[in-house]
């Protein structure tokens, strides 16, 4: 905090005064103090320059520090944009925020309030900023320079300091090879993914290709020398002509986007068969993609031709993972598996019986009164440091008062939790009353139900698959099962 002497003689208080009155306000708290940050004879306009409060910025960053308090507001900052930086600052830590003169405590609702209305004016700083930002970027492209707001495009390079991005040779190769592959051999965005991939030859990101990543390469300005901006949004988008090197010819760029608005493809959102109930919940261990559905239609002596499912990895269609088809029934077959090394498993109604309805209606009652309790008890206690920082009450009428509000808060918190563990195993014993064994439950649901029961209580399935001794088959195993956070 910083003083001038100026502001000593006018408000009474000197810096050691002070001092005193946050070593007391903790002492009532019981709060250990890890250091006292004093910024003696330094103007609290902004925080440049002031040691003290930069050492505490940076212990609240190492954890040391989980609670500051300051006399008044304008000790620790005169500066809106500072104070907000701190209190974004105290957020991000988990660090709460106390001022004596103001009765500010982020641990209340009124301390809360004043939060919500530094939020506000920085929502509004930093709607200026993004404006500022926008215009900027927009000013940039115009002029010919590429945002490469993540990275540069697949076929350039700009290192920091550049402003123009330059052609990397060995990847310009890759986008002139991949145009003449989809503009004069024919070739498919599939078709072209697969043949990068079995080269090797990595996206910009290092990872597989796919036929988005592709097409990404065909549709990009950038390599006919062009810059863009808001490519996503129809309307602000627009082109420039940039002030890099063209990697492609503008004749061969043209017949490109052609060919893809002629062949372009609607693909529907839909959901997953019923048989292929498992989906959304697969990842694959070797790349970490969710697994994909994959069915198909084998026609029996009987004449019907029945769909069996099953999964696949995402990359499997562009040679970059060789992790097997996983037939559905076996995959099945091995959460069932899973499923019985688990004792029991628990089945959760959402509908309570009338009666325990009735005793948690009553429940909820006396906790709402308990609260209400205590919210009279935080405004008393309100009141009565108002007084002491005022002068109207010593220091020991205001700590006996303290101590009386801390043990009766203390007894309606601990009225409040009783309630709660009674609600738990209230709770709990509706849960035991439902328990059933997860195989006996299982194979009496029908594929739908089958597949609204993952959604609820299931969110991820971690599988592996290793060949059967013969080599001709695969075995699957789940190895563990996440499940969503009710149960």
């Amino acid at each position: 905090m910083g003083v001038s002497t100026e502001e000593q003689a006018q408000e009474g208080f000197s810096i050691r005064a002070q001092e005193q009155k946050l070593k007391d306000y903790a002492k009532i708290k019981d709060w250990s103090i890890y250091n006292i940050y004093i910024d003696e004879g330094i103007s609290g306009k902004d925080i440049t320059g002031r040691p003290a409060i930069n050492e505490m910025i940076g212990d609240i960053k190492n954890g040391y520090v989980k609670n500051v308090v300051v006399f008044k507001i304008d000790r620790i900052t005169r500066s809106t944009a500072d104070l907000i930086y701190l209190i974004d600052l105290f957020n991000e830590y988990d660090c709460a925020f106390n001022s004596l003169s103001e009765s500010i405590d982020t641990q209340t609702p009124s301390g809360r309030m004043f939060l919500k209305i530094i939020g506000i004016f920085a929502e509004f700083e930093r709607e200026n900023i993004g404006e500022r930002v926008r215009l900027g970027c927009e000013r940039k492209v115009r002029e010919g320079y590429s945002l490469c707001a993540v990275h540069s495009s697949y076929g350039y390079d700009r290192e920091n300091g550049q402003k123009i991005q330059t052609i990397n040779e060995e990847q310009a190769i890759i986008v002139r090879q991949i145009f003449d592959w989809f503009v004069n051999q024919n070739m498919s965005l599939a078709g072209i993914a697969k043949r990068l991939n079995i080269m090797k030859i990595p996206t910009k990101k290092g990872s597989a290709w796919t036929a988005n990543t592709a097409k990404r390469v065909l549709t990009n300005c950038s390599h006919v020398g062009k810059v863009r901006y808001k490519f996503y949004d129809k309307n602000k988008h627009f082109e420039a002509d940039g002030l890099h090197e063209a990697i492609v010819t503008q004749e061969i760029y043209d017949q490109a986007q052609k060919l893809i608005a002629k062949n372009k493809k609607v693909v529907r959102s839909k959901k997953p068969r019923k048989e292929n109930y498992f989906l959304g919940f697969l990842h694959c261990p070797k790349c970490g993609w969710k697994l994909q559905a994959h069915g198909t239609y084998q026609k029996k002596a009987d004449g019907t031709t029945p769909y069996t499912g099953a999964y696949r990895c995402h990359f499997r269609n562009v040679r970059a993972c060789d992790f097997p088809y996983i037939n559905h029934n076996k995959l099945e077959k091995a959460f069932i598996e899973y499923a019985q090394k688990i004792a029991v498993f628990e089945a959760i109604d959402d509908i309570k019986p009338e009666e325990q309805q009735k005793n948690t209606e009553k429940t909820k009652e006396l906790t709402q009164a308990y609260h209400e309790k205590l919210n009279q008890l935080n405004v008393r206690e309100k009141e009565i440091l108002g007084l002491y920082v005022d002068g109207d009450i010593v220091f020991e009428h205001y700590r006996d008062i303290k101590d009386k509000i801390d043990k009766d808060k203390k007894d309606f918190q601990l009225e409040i939790e009783k309630l709660s563990d009674t609600e738990d195993k209230q709770a709990e014993i509706t849960k035991e009353d439902l328990v059933l064994v997860f195989k006996e439950n299982w194979e009496h649901l029908t594929d739908t139900e089958k597949r609204q029961f993952l959604m609820k209580f299931v969110e991820k399935i971690y599988i592996s698959a290793q060949r059967t001794e013969n080599g001709r088959h695969w075995l699957v195993t789940v190895e563990d099962v996440e499940f969503a956070a009710c149960v």
